[in-house]
């Protein structure tokens, strides 16, 4: 990186990428591609009017994320720059939490986030899983027909979540929309991003008033001291981040599992794992797809691009999965092909093991329950769900067996019976 080098290549001029639009969604990989024609780093829309540099190439990437001199997460000087009803704001404006933060202001927000995670036992969030699975298998089980994106994928994220936060069940519906709204970035953003702010601040409100055994009330209790605002903001970010990206990555497994009948046998006799089918999402399908970003502190040339302040550098994680192979192959210096869906560096997901286990643990339940489960829409022909930042299913329509609770509940009692005993 120089000052202001003579070689440097400003985008000014070049036509963006739309990000924003519906095709954008239904192929993505025509858009990377498109972006990857510019080189290592091209140039988009993420809604209209809000350009941001995009990273497509792996070790430029890990450059950006490793580079905490030269990128910041700070968003405050770009969204000086930004109308107040852009649709992006609600999943760009900054916030006093660990996404938006740096340096020590950084270190300190994510270790109090590190360390009420880590009070949650696998075999507690195991539990939790489970009784999800169990109540949504016995409400879709005797109609022998689901969609596993609004009856499985996203009320079971939603009733995990909120039973970890101290919230009962029937609040699920209200993340759901709120969230949904604000992620898709259109005309109703900013009404997704109020409801799910309420959501939030009456959550906060409740548990300053009186503590449980449950993450709100742990950081509010936390010696790192963290004002009610600070708690507030910081569920603001880990509620959000638990539940979109991995109820998306829970949907898109399944979709990979079920669209492929050779890897749905071998899963469900328990000889290939449901990790593995994780891994192809996360390397092909991340459930966030464009959400790395970061900000120069000054003007920089990055790879031959002028990169200029306050305009948003976006880390392509989907175009990263799609072009890492390519990447690895060209040499002179091969790359790693791997996926970086968890991000890397000091902003990496802190909470990768509790999302792995919840999404291979619901996936395992719900195909022991339901063993025969049939896609009803071919694979290609599935819908996705508008928005720049991720990767979403709309619906994942299924036929099977109709299965009363009790049906379902032996047929898994003998299912776990021989999954145990193929692992032993």
């Amino acid at each position: 990186m120089s000052a202001y080098p003579p070689d440097r290549r400003d985008f000014t001029r070049t036509a963006p990428v739309r990000l924003w639009e519906d095709g954008f969604a239904s192929d993505p990989y025509r858009y990377y591609a498109a972006l990857r024609s510019q080189g290592v780093v091209g140039w988009a829309e993420l809604a209209p009017g809000v350009p941001a540099y995009v990273v497509t190439d792996r070790r430029a990437a890990l450059e950006v994320l490793h580079d905490a001199e030269t990128f910041s997460h700070d968003p405050r000087p770009w969204e000086a720059t930004v109308p107040s009803d852009s649709p992006v704001l609600g999943m760009m404006r900054w916030r006093p939490n660990a996404l938006f933060a740096d340096g020590a202001e950084h270190l300190r927000y994510r270790t109090t986030l590190i360390d009420v995670f880590d009070l949650v036992e696998p075999y507690d969030l195991r539990g939790r899983v489970h009784r999800a699975v169990r109540l949504l298998a016995g409400r879709i089980g005797p109609r022998g027909e689901a969609d596993l994106v609004a009856d499985f994928a996203r009320p079971l994220i939603a009733l995990v979540l909120n039973d970890l936060f101290g919230l009962p069940d029937s609040q699920g519906d209200r993340l759901n929309e709120g969230l949904g709204k604000m992620m898709e970035g259109g005309a109703q953003a900013a009404e997704g991003e109020a409801q799910y702010a309420q959501y939030v601040l009456e959550l906060i409100a409740a548990k300053a008033g009186r503590r449980g055994d449950d993450l709100p009330s742990h950081l509010l209790d936390h010696p790192a001291g963290l004002t009610r605002e600070e708690v507030t903001w910081q569920v603001f970010l880990t509620l959000g981040a638990g539940y979109e990206p991995t109820a998306n990555l829970l949907s898109n497994t399944l979709s990979r599992i079920l669209g492929n009948p050779a890897y749905y046998s071998t899963l469900t006799s328990g000889a290939r794992p449901v990790m593995d089918a994780v891994v192809e999402v996360l390397h092909h399908e991340t459930p966030l797809a464009n959400y790395g970003v970061y900000y120069v502190r000054r003007p920089v040339s990055f790879h031959g691009v002028w990169l200029r302040e306050a305009v948003p550098v976006v880390v392509s994680y989907g175009a990263l999965g799609r072009f890492a192979e390519q990447d690895a192959a060209a040499g002179p210096h091969p790359s790693d092909a791997s996926h970086l869906s968890w991000g890397a560096g000091a902003h990496a997901c802190p909470v990768k093991q509790h999302t792995l286990l919840l999404v291979t643990e619901a996936i395992e339940q719900l195909t022991q329950w339901l063993p025969d489960l049939d896609p009803v829409v071919p694979r290609e022909r599935l819908a996705w769900r508008p928005g720049p930042f991720h990767r979403s299913l709309s619906a994942l329509p299924v036929r099977f067996s109709p299965r009363s609770p009790a049906t379902a509940s032996t047929a898994a009692s003998a299912a776990s019976s021989t999954s145990q005993g193929v692992r032993t």
